[in-house]
């Protein structure tokens, strides 16, 4: 027990430290998240100074060389001509490229420096001796919706692997001097645009790898890693946790079916009264008495060894388990405390550990008595047909009386029984008492003589006792008329309990005629003259 409760302690401060660890790491997340938002912010600042600076320098470089180089280099050469304005500046000394010339190239200048950042320049009306511009389908819808409605900025965002790419349509809009050039030049394509008119469109393409912003939460993905770690090692310990307990619940049922096992086998050989008092704590096993006023019943077979040398030994153990189990459950029926069996002998008392008064348990003590007499009138009819001739006839004594009542013994071993000399009168009268009969003490009928008929018998003596004991034969119980009795008489060859009071009118007519019956019999086997 001292290991399980070191291991319950154990797995309560693992527990709380658990917790608080938890709690710790949840405070720590807006941390993580800041730190992970600061540091993309920067990525990003810093990239996108860079793309700016990058791009800066290429159209800086593609100016000073294709513009600003041109110019000085016709100048250098003592060329006076007027600078030319032309698609195909290239083969004319001094000129400079038209502004969609000069789109369509820088496009290829961006493109080859930049490796997330592309921009095109397209129109499906190109100078005649220039390639067509290939569109694809969004670039072709963004043309035809913009010179619709030019106000539009047509975009798409799409996803391929793990990069994401945006795309941003801007119309190109025909100038005043765009439209005299273009209605002038003998390569145009078309000679009647018009102010406003939608030449064709830029586009600008940006890559974005999805995986840059994935990793640039680094922090927050170590701390959800860490918690993952924590949480599945939480998991485990409450997994073992579960299965320790598990264990412990199985040991305790275990333990709890052992001992509910052998409590039932421990009630087996106390009465329930004292059971119960001991298994719900009201008293303590302990060697302790007390000296308490009780009812004692002693119940006795008569003969009883003569009747063991008629029957055979399987035969009598069969009766006498039935007799004393019978009984048994009467004594229990009428709150009897059954203290022992002695052989065949039945000892009951009445008032520990549980009472109702004096007065009620001596009444219920002679209710319980007169219902084992009837049961084993009962009983006997049952044995005769079974093949027993002669079967038990039982003595009964009742005596009401201070006693000794607790556990007697030693710490080892101890029993919880009475002593005291009314106990003994009580088996005193059992033995002074006919087959069939029930005798009580003076005491006990001072206190039952409301609802018992009985006649006095000569007094008696006992050692122990300093009086004179007028016994009384119980004839019968009266009920609530006086005039009502129950008899109850049992000899060998007569078992007879009547209760009066539970007699219907039919049933009064059937009992006095096999009263009468039996009464004829025995006249018929009277002796001649008696």
């Amino acid at each position: 027990m001292t290991r399980e409760t070191d291991r319950g302690r154990a797995a309560r401060s693992t527990g709380y430290f658990i917790s608080l660890l938890i709690l710790a790491l949840l405070a720590g997340l807006p941390i993580a998240v800041w730190m992970d938002v600061s540091t993309l912010s920067q990525s990003s600042v810093k990239r996108q100074a860079e793309d700016m600076s990058s791009l800066i320098t290429s159209i800086r470089s593609y100016y000073a060389s294709n513009v600003v180089g041109r110019i000085l280099a016709a100048h250098a050469a003592g060329s006076d001509v007027a600078t030319a304005v032309s698609h195909d500046y290239a083969n004319i000394p001094g000129a400079i490229p038209i502004p969609a010339t000069l789109s369509l190239e820088l496009g290829d200048v961006i493109r080859q420096q930049q490796a997330n950042i592309a921009y095109r320049f397209l129109s499906d009306l190109p100078f005649k001796r220039r390639a067509p511009h290939p569109l694809d389908a969004f670039e072709t819808n963004a043309l035809a919706a913009l010179r619709a409605d030019p106000g539009q900025t047509p975009r798409e965002i799409s996803r391929s692997g793990f990069t994401n790419t945006f795309r941003l349509v801007t119309p190109v809009i025909m100038a005043e001097a765009c439209v005299a050039c273009h209605n002038a030049h003998p390569e145009s394509p078309k000679t009647d645009w018009k102010v406003g008119d939608v030449r064709g469109i830029q586009e600008v393409i940006i890559k974005q790898p999805f995986a840059h912003n994935v990793f640039a939460f680094k922090y927050l993905l170590l701390y959800f890693l860490f918690m993952a770690g924590l949480g599945i090692g939480f998991i485990v310990f409450q997994l073992r946790q579960t299965a320790l307990i598990q264990g412990v619940n199985r040991e305790l049922e275990s333990a709890n079916e052992f001992l509910a096992s052998i409590s039932m086998k421990i009630s087996r050989y106390l009465s329930p009264q004292v059971y119960k008092s001991i298994f719900s704590g009201q008293k303590d096993v302990v060697i302790q008495t007390e000296r308490k006023r009780l009812t004692i019943f002693f119940s006795d077979i008569k003969d009883f060894t003569a009747t063991t040398e008629r029957l055979q030994p399987e035969a009598l153990t069969e009766m006498l388990n039935e007799y004393l189990t019978e009984m048994s459950a009467i004594a229990l029926k009428h709150g009897g405390t059954l203290d022992k069996f002695i052989g065949d002998a039945v000892l009951v008392f009445f008032g520990d550990p549980e009472t109702n008064g004096a007065v009620e348990d001596a009444k219920a003590c002679l209710r319980m008595a007169v219902d084992m007499q009837r049961r084993l009138g009962e009983l006997k009819e049952k044995w005769r047909l079974d093949g027993t001739e002669e079967p038990f006839m039982v003595r009964m004594g009742i005596n009401s009386g201070y006693c000794n009542v607790g556990n007697f013994g030693s710490s080892d071993r101890m029993d919880y029984t009475i002593i005291g000399a009314e106990a003994n009168l009580a088996a005193r009268l059992q033995s002074i008492a006919e087959g069939g009969k029930i005798v009580i003490s003076y005491e006990t009928y001072a206190l039952v003589k409301d609802i018992v008929d009985a006649t006095p018998l000569p007094p008696i003596t006992m050692k122990g006792i300093h009086r004179e004991v007028v016994p009384y034969a119980v004839n019968g119980l009266l009920g609530a008329d006086q005039n009502l009795r129950v008899l109850s008489e049992h000899f060998a060859g007569l078992d007879l309990h009547l209760d009066v009071a539970q007699l219907d009118p039919d049933e009064r007519a059937r009992v006095r005629a096999a009263l009468a019956e039996a009464m004829a019999a025995i006249d018929a086997q009277a002796p001649s003259g008696s």
